[in-house]
């Protein structure tokens, strides 16, 4: 299967950030294998980016819009490809990965705020990374693109 002409999947991905500026991270729950990786998901139809990060935020971590300050988005769309095997595997083979605006949130209602079992969760655990740390823990195919995340949002990385 050519992959290359498929067209990338419309996208948010959200850096949740502790007052620390630790990140937060999720273990997914359809992987045995370390898979973290912070909040992303996709654009509906009608939505903007912003609408759907927010209610991306909602569905994988149980935050509601209150709970955080937004605090910048990605200049432009960031892409990654994912490998030719799984295309088949995901979103019915239309994509060959996701094309995704990101932003980056700041938690202000505090842990306990946070809840991953939502209607359909995605994930089976939790913690604040920092981002090396994050970095050694997410599959490697999205390691080039979270590499543009930090480097993008790197002046509010820092404490």
């Amino acid at each position: 299967m050519d992959v290359s002409n498929l067209p990338y999947r419309p996208c948010v991905g959200l850096m949740v950030l502790s007052p620390q500026r630790l990140i937060f991270a999720g273990q997914r729950i359809d992987n045995t294998a370390e898979a973290w990786q912070m909040p992303q998901g996709g654009v509906d139809e009608g939505e903007t980016p912003i609408e759907a990060a927010l209610r991306e935020l909602g569905e994988e971590t149980g935050l509601a819009p209150d709970h955080v300050n937004v605090l910048g988005e990605s200049q432009d769309w960031l892409t990654y490809d994912l490998p030719a095997d799984l295309v088949p595997r995901l979103w019915g083979g239309r994509y060959r990965g996701q094309k995704q605006k990101w932003f980056a949130l700041e938690l202000t209602a505090g842990d306990a705020a946070i809840n991953i079992a939502t209607a359909e969760p995605e994930f089976s655990q939790w913690r604040w990374l920092d981002a090396p740390t994050l970095m050694d823990k997410i599959v490697p195919f999205k390691r080039a693109l979270y590499t543009q995340v930090f480097e993008e949002f790197s002046a509010l990385l820092k404490r």
